[in-house]
């Protein structure tokens, strides 16, 4: 079976589901959960900031405030590693393991965000683009065509793909350290 993301007539991605068994889709159960927990999460996380004006009139905060959803992101991981440990592993889980489950989590959420982006932009905050591609001209960083080649859905559900699977990769490094067993 296969599964082509279309997303105003922009294709991101096809995905050949022949590989997934039903034993597949049990053992990563858990991965799913959690790939979903974070997508809502983020979710979230665009209204309250959208809420708290970083979108619009505070905009000039947004760069260095939104880096403040590592502690929401960083935390669903170690819930992520913690429950597959205890639920799936029977309380003893490797690094690798560890490592793997948080890179499953990675690659479901980095096929998501393109989704999340487009229901972002679309639903929750369409004024966004608008408003940073001004900030952007208006603060001297970017000429007008260089900011709408960059603030735009497209753009973002790409960087959006890219960045869930870097720093989810990045995450899942770091937190099956701490995650793994002590045996």
């Amino acid at each position: 079976m296969k599964m082509t993301l279309i997303l105003r007539n922009y294709v991101f991605c096809t995905i050949e589901f022949e590989f997934i068994t039903q034993e597949t889709m049990k053992n990563i159960k858990i991965e799913i959960k959690w790939a979903l927990i974070f997508v809502f999460m983020m979710l979230a996380w665009m209204v309250l900031e959208k809420s708290l004006g970083w979108h619009d009139e505070k905009i000039a905060d947004h760069a260095t405030m939104t880096n403040l959803v590592a502690i929401p992101s960083i935390a669903i991981y170690i819930f992520a590693l913690l429950d597959k440990r205890k639920n799936f592993y029977h309380g003893v889980m490797s690094y690798k393991q560890g490592f793997v489950t948080g890179l499953i989590i990675s690659v479901i959420v980095a096929m998501l965000s393109p989704l999340s982006q487009y229901i972002t932009t679309e639903f929750i905050t369409p004024e966004y683009f608008p408003n940073i591609i001004k900030y952007a001209v208006s603060s001297g960083n970017m000429t007008q065509e260089a900011a709408e080649e960059y603030f735009n859905l497209k753009s973002y559900m790409l960087q959006s793909m890219i960045g869930a699977l870097v720093m989810g990769i990045f995450t899942s490094a770091i937190v099956a350290i701490f995650v793994k067993s002590k045996s």
